[in-house]
């Protein structure tokens, strides 16, 4: 979203929060329409509208509400406090959780505005980009089939709101329950920790934020230094989130043992799913999952997932919020099982930089999104074959998951290329710097 003819927003407060106020509702309706709806198709029609995964949520909490273990369920290898929130399930109405999944989806879009807001991005370049996520076609239908990643979003971006406002503790706390909700957002614990720099988190003061219109140099991202590694709020953001985690963990295996440990977190470290996905890996695992993986190919499978992510942080862990969708995206693509829901992961981080690209939507973005959803679509035909006409296109769904593969690493990079650098924090500079900026 190219900023270089924007005009002032010249349009009275009140028109700018108006249009703002309709786009919200009418996300709201539109969420409740697709729930009633979805009731009715899951009543009248073969192929149901609501997510596998809720009825998986639905059972779980079902159990707990009668003094069970969630684990009893079959697949349910999620949190705890996941069939904690689904309990009103077996009390109110079966579709709470929709409601709350929705909740969460459309808390999500005032967070991006409030984000966006805070670094002082146009009225009306934060309404296009709250768009993105609130009138994105899977966005909208994720939490109203039933699925809880809009849950893990929210708390993503409310950890970027309390870190953007100095808020450390608050941050570390939610980062602990999160991780703990869902194992995957751990990727972001190095790029928070390097950006926490005790020049910027004084304590009681609010650390001041790169504005939007400011312009900063393309070289700047190479300057980074391990200073301070070990610097009172790193340790603080550490002790917090760790503790946090450590402490639901704990009262998670107090309560259920063993069951917890496996279903909830060794499972998602450890997974290898046979049934096809976008992942590169899945052929792999089907031809040789009745027998072990040895050390060396689960090795090869982490290693260029962890190489990919260790080249990012250390050259974006400034500019945080690019940081983190670069990370997310790639965590993905490289992932040893991809599912559609996955994507919802860097979706709610997409409008947040969208306003510091200088990509155009014609034609190199209308490209990019061509691109990403023809591969989508292409691995998606032959997995039709495979799922439902029982055809043997094993090896073609492969090579569709290499074809996709390669799209996300095309989209990837031309997003890097035309992203305008922006450190979410403005950069501390000495005393002397600025008497010699004085007297050039």
């Amino acid at each position: 979203m190219s900023r270089g003819s924007e005009k002032p927003d010249e349009s009275p407060k009140w028109m700018n929060l108006m249009s703002f106020r309709t786009l919200l509702v009418s996300s709201m309706l539109l969420r409740v329409f697709l729930i009633i709806y979805g009731e009715w198709q899951d009543a009248h029609m073969e192929v149901r509208y609501t997510d596998i995964d809720y009825t998986v949520f639905s059972d779980a909490a079902s159990l707990m509400a009668s003094g069970e273990s969630p684990y009893k369920r079959t697949t349910y290898r999620y949190s705890p406090l996941l069939a904690l929130l689904l309990v009103p399930n077996s009390i109110f109405h079966r579709s709470w959780g929709k409601f709350l999944f929705s909740a969460s989806d459309l808390l999500v879009g005032l967070f991006i505005r409030e984000i966006l807001k805070l670094r002082k991005v146009s009225e009306k370049v934060c309404t296009v980009s709250v768009m993105v996520w609130l009138l994105n076609p899977f966005t909208f239908t994720i939490g109203t089939r039933g699925n809880c990643e809009p849950i893990v979003c929210a708390m993503i971006l409310w950890i970027i709101i309390s870190l953007m406002k100095g808020n450390l503790s608050q941050a570390a706390f939610w980062y602990g329950l999160v991780v703990h909700f869902r194992v995957y957002p751990i990727i972001y614990a190095l790029p928070i920790i390097l950006v926490l720099d005790s020049k910027l988190f004084r304590s009681g003061q609010k650390p001041p934020l790169e504005d939007w219109n400011t312009l900063t140099s393309s070289t700047e991202k190479k300057t980074f230094r391990l200073k301070s590694l070990f610097s009172r709020e790193r340790i603080m953001f550490g002790l917090i989130s760790g503790g946090v985690f450590l402490a639901c963990n704990a009262i998670s295996f107090y309560f259920y043992g063993h069951e917890f440990l496996h279903e909830a977190l060794l499972y998602h470290l450890t997974r290898t799913d046979p049934r096809h996905n976008f992942s590169i890996y899945f052929y792999h695992i089907y031809l040789h999952y009745e027998r072990q993986f040895s050390a060396v190919e689960k090795l090869i499978s982490f290693l260029p997932q962890f190489t990919v992510q260790l080249a990012l942080v250390f050259s974006f862990s400034k500019d945080l919020v690019f940081c983190m969708f670069l990370q997310t995206v790639a965590f993905v693509a490289f992932n040893k099982v991809i599912t559609a829901q996955y994507f919802v992961w860097f979706y709610c981080l997409l409008p947040l930089i969208l306003p510091w690209s200088r990509m155009k939507l014609k034609w190199e973005g209308l490209l990019c999104i061509i691109l990403w959803i023809g591969a989508q679509t292409h691995w998606l035909l032959w997995g039709y074959m495979l799922e439902f006409k029982g055809v043997n296109v094993f090896l073609q769904l492969w090579m569709a998951s290499l074809v996709f593969l390669a799209a996300n690493t095309f989209v990837l990079v031309k997003i890097i290329q035309r992203h305008r650098f922006s450190p979410l924090f403005r950069q501390y500079v000495s005393s002397d710097r600025k008497n010699v900026e004085k007297l050039d």
